[in-house]
């Protein structure tokens, strides 16, 4: 897909505002009137647009994705589903269809997606919100941050993806209790079940993300996304599919420029260059 998607040009009200730092981009959900709810064309274009212009340019090495105010996003727009507007319209055919062509554009966006990807989860991650975490490659959480696989509790199952994201992320059993009690958990029980990887302060949160990125983006860019690529080629191959598309992408590694320049600066004992190519 082609994009005009522009971050130079991006307004402050943009539902997802976009910087680089460095070879890191950072992603805000910035629609905080509404805990940063996943609704709406915009949003949902956004996501497609800023994806791909990612992809396309290997200056971005990896990324940051975290939520504008108190919450990193609450799921879906609880007014729109009381109300039966938006996604929420029409009969059971119809809603179907307002899933597909609305939020479930995003977990699609996000297997197009070759950067790395860390969710810095600041608050709340509920519902759609957690499934959103959850697409993402590494969670970071705040010691704030709350996870609820919440759909249970306002009678709607996983419309978004959660069901194959979660066990993936956690294990069935975890995953199964998430979702069917709909409880929410803090970020130290996240911690302990594997949901997150860390917890940190909450005035820290953005800078050991940051961090993260800036240690995964010291890397090749292309090997970054080959590599990202297989993992998530992997979850639906087995090991002998596995093996021959490693084989396949390991041949192309050792053709690149930067293959050579780790190997040349491994033995000149100093920092590699890597150029993307």
């Amino acid at each position: 897909m082609s994009t005009s998607f522009d971050p130079l040009k991006q307004g402050a009200d943009a539902p997802i505002l976009f910087s680089l730092e460095g070879h890191v981009a950072v992603l805000t959900l910035n629609r905080p009137a509404t805990r940063n709810a996943l609704s709406g064309e915009e949003m949902f274009r956004a996501f497609e647009t800023i994806f791909d212009y990612m992809n396309q340019n290997t200056h971005v090495r990896a990324s940051v994705l975290t939520g504008a105010g108190t919450a990193f996003c609450s799921g879906g727009n609880i007014t729109e589903m009381k109300d039966k507007t938006g996604m929420f319209k029409g009969n059971p055919s119809e809603v179907a269809n307002n899933y597909k062509n609305g939020i479930q554009r995003i977990p699609r966006a996000f297997q197009t997606l070759t950067v790395p990807m860390i969710a810095a989860v600041n608050g709340a991650a509920l519902g759609a919100g957690n499934d959103l975490a959850c697409m993402c490659d590494i969670r970071i959480a705040s010691e704030k941050a709350v996870f609820a696989e919440s759909f249970v509790k306002v009678g709607i199952i996983p419309g978004d993806g959660g069901c194959w994201l979660l066990p993936r992320v956690i294990g069935y059993a975890h995953a199964a209790q998430l979702a069917l009690s709909g409880d929410s958990i803090d970020a130290h029980e996240a911690l302990r079940i594997g949901l997150v990887t860390k917890v940190v302060a909450s005035d820290t949160l953005l800078q050991e993300a940051l961090a993260l990125a800036q240690s995964i983006a010291k890397n090749p860019p292309q090997v970054l996304r080959w590599t990202k690529q297989l993992m998530q080629e992997a979850k639906g191959s087995s090991l002998d599919q596995a093996l021959d598309r490693a084989g396949e992408l390991q041949g192309l590694a050792h053709q690149t420029a930067d293959h050579m320049e780790a190997l040349n600066a491994f033995f000149e004992k100093r920092a590699p260059v890597f150029l993307g190519h």
